[in-house]
């Protein structure tokens, strides 16, 4: 899971399997595959160096064992 943060400022975390794209215009909005949508204060390559970073820990710790 990666940790974004709401318009309002708020912080959540978001399963990043559920990411079905991610634009920004202007701004950054996160369609899901569950037909829901967040938007949030991150760009969009923060959003995809989050979900590139949580996937390589998860590799790592996978490749441990």
């Amino acid at each position: 899971m990666i940790t974004l943060t709401k318009l309002d400022g708020s912080i959540f975390a978001l399963n990043s399997d559920l990411i079905e794209t991610v634009v920004e215009n202007p701004d950054t909005t996160i369609h899901l595959t569950i037909k829901k949508f967040y938007i949030v204060k991150e760009s969009m390559d923060e959003v995809v160096e989050k979900v590139v970073e949580f996937r390589k820990d998860i590799n790592g710790a996978l490749n441990r064992f």
